[in-house]
């Protein structure tokens, strides 16, 4: 079997598995997409469960939805409100900059491109790529641990860093993939594939995975 026709098969198999709108909190937020919360919950959701994401998510916007109004919080007051996501003071911090320079330089608005996103402190690549597929509906990878983990034991790719990850994916996935691939295999990471022990023996795609650096599975 062609690697193009192994890359479809699992793929099947696990978006069957894994539907990408009904799981995380990004994701469920692209049915009705709005970049600046889109962005926000994106920060919030950055080393937190993502059930705190939601709730956290949910309890600032309903006090502040837009970067004026995120600005021009109290800092204490934001702390208290994104406590739960932990690292809340970087957190504080990084949202109320973010949402300094949307004002500062894009007018209020989020921008469209990656290289307009990636220039303001604290949005890196995977960031600026969830907002680019899940706000505007751009071809883009969004390139977690997850992901990277997953497509290097896959043996999709030999890469070291996401960053390296994501060209190489764009290459070989097909673009119809490209939206929901990220969803797919973060929810197969945590519940699965995860990244220290994966629980290999009630793997849907076992027969096609040449477990490439697994040193102990469960």
């Amino acid at each position: 079997m062609k690697k193009s026709e192994k890359i479809n098969k699992i793929l099947k198999i696990l978006k069957k598995k894994y539907p990408s709108h009904s799981k995380t909190t990004l994701n469920r937020m692209r049915t009705k997409p709005n970049a600046f919360k889109i962005l926000i919950s994106c920060l919030l959701s950055l080393r937190a469960r993502d059930e705190n994401t939601e709730k956290v998510s949910r309890a600032l916007f309903q006090v502040a939805s837009t970067p004026k109004t995120i600005a021009s919080m109290p800092t204490k007051k934001l702390e208290k409100i994104i406590f739960s996501s932990g690292h809340y003071h970087k957190k504080a911090q990084a949202l109320k900059h973010v949402s300094k320079e949307l004002i500062k330089r894009f007018k209020g608005k989020v921008p469209k491109t990656r290289e307009e996103l990636i220039s303001i402190k604290h949005i890196g690549p995977k960031t600026a790529n969830i907002v680019l597929a899940f706000a505007y509906g751009k071809s883009v990878i969004p390139v977690d641990v997850h992901v990277h983990v997953i497509a290097n034991r896959l043996g999709w790719v030999k890469t070291k860093t996401a960053e390296k990850t994501e060209p190489e994916l764009m290459e070989i996935i097909p673009q119809k993939y490209y939206a929901d691939l990220n969803a797919i295999l973060v929810q197969f990471g945590k519940e699965i594939c995860i990244t220290t022990s994966p629980k290999c023996s009630i793997c849907p795609i076992s027969k096609d995975c040449p477990k490439t650096d697994v040193k102990r599975s469960r």
